[in-house]
């Protein structure tokens, strides 16, 4: 039977980090160091698009995980892949989280390992969100983010500056400090510096 939230202390926290298709991929990289470095395990989803703008072998390298991609791999067990991702969470985080992967998680949607994951897991879920200004503005996105924070999903505020369109705005991926906090949070610890 699955934990019920609480860790188990027998390993370390285990973090399921959740890469989506976004400019702000990159910074994903960064996140999974910074989490390594507070002795967390990181194991790392990427979406088809997210590998369109980071490379699965970046991951693997920081992670010293398999990255996990498809819904169906052929693997030596029977277990199917999200029902493993989901059961080994202390936390799923997606960071950066699309829209488009708002909407998926608001709805209930599981058409990829990621949100098949997320719809299996029981750990708390933080999300950091990142697009452009006007699709962070519009109603269905403020909609789906009502949704999934009365839920109890973690939002990590997005930030305000230069955006990949060109622009200056709010919707930018919060600062790397800022998800961390907001991770620790959900794993009911206070953040280290």
């Amino acid at each position: 039977m699955k934990k019920s939230g609480a860790l188990r202390k027998s390993h370390p926290p285990r973090v399921v980090l959740g890469v989506t298709g976004s400019i702000a991929a990159y910074k994903a990289a960064e996140l999974t160091r910074r989490m390594i470095e507070r002795g967390w395990e990181v194991y790392v989803i990427m979406t088809d698009c997210a590998t369109r703008f980071v490379g699965e072998q970046t991951f693997l390298t920081l992670s010293r995980h398999p990255v996990g991609r498809d819904l169906f791999t052929e693997g030596a067990v029977w277990r199917p892949d999200h029902v493993s991702w989901a059961e080994m969470a202390d936390v799923l985080v997606v960071a950066p989280c699309t829209a488009n992967m708002i909407a998926k998680l608001a709805h209930g949607f599981a058409d990829d390992l990621l949100s098949t994951t997320a719809l299996a897991t029981t750990a708390p879920l933080v999300i950091a969100p990142a697009m452009n200004d006007r699709m962070w503005a519009h109603a269905a996105t403020r909609d789906n983010v009502a949704v999934l924070r009365r839920r109890g999903a973690r939002i990590v505020d997005v930030g305000s500056g230069d955006l990949a369109c060109g622009y200056q705005a709010k919707g930018r991926l919060a600062d790397v400090e800022d998800i961390l906090r907001a991770v620790s949070a959900a794993l009911g610890r206070g953040c280290r510096r």
